[in-house]
């Protein structure tokens, strides 16, 4: 697992931005910070390692990710990224089907999940900064029919844990902790802004 760096470390403002991520959601947080960027996904094998705990995970493919890319833009900024979901130890992976998110709402009743969104920054193969923000989110005791009635307005098959919390999921939970309300949407834009501000690109 790559070591996180203290801080970033400064540079001048490359020519070109890239998000290293096909995610829909990763792409419109970026856009809140309304720089011009590029996606390009990386291509890789996202199995964790043996006895690799889900935090190690996120930073390993946040990092991995952003190097995939960076090696083909020299001149480029690349931004990398990664979210794993731990419950009790274990990657909660994306449900991906309606019976597999009825019965992720059903056993995370009460429930608390970690989620780790990490980011790590790289400009021609050097690593400026990496960082990882965790979201504590419980579950509050919904009842079977309340899963159905949400599973029926939003299908929350694409995101692990199978409620939406920028969205309706909001309704199944009883509480978040974070540092950052977006981390949870999968890119940490409050620490992401910092990082970008001193690698030389021009946020208010």
């Amino acid at each position: 697992m790559p070591a996180l760096p203290s801080s970033p470390q400064p540079s001048p403002s490359p020519a070109l931005l890239i998000l290293a991520s096909g995610s829909i959601y990763r792409r419109d947080l970026l856009s809140r910070l309304r720089l011009p960027f590029i996606c390009q996904a990386a291509d890789l094998d996202e199995t964790p390692l043996p006895a690799e705990l889900p935090q190690a995970t996120c930073i390993r493919l946040a990092h991995s990710k952003a190097l995939a890319v960076a090696q083909h833009h020299a001149d480029a900024l690349v931004i990398g990224c990664d979210q794993v979901a731990d419950f009790q130890g274990q990657a909660l992976s994306k449900p991906g089907s309606l019976e597999n998110a009825r019965e992720q709402l059903t056993s995370l009743r009460g429930q608390t999940i970690t989620f780790y969104s990490a980011v790590c920054v790289v400009h021609n193969t050097t690593v400026l900064d990496a960082f990882c923000v965790p979201t504590e989110v419980k579950y509050r005791q919904y009842n079977p029919l309340e899963i159905e009635r949400y599973l029926a307005l939003e299908p929350a098959f694409d995101c692990a844990g199978a409620a939406k919390c920028e969205g309706l999921g909001t309704v199944l939970v009883e509480s978040i902790q974070s540092e950052d309300p977006t981390a949870l949407i999968g890119l940490p834009l409050i620490k992401l802004a910092q990082t970008l501000r001193t690698q030389g690109f021009a946020l208010p």
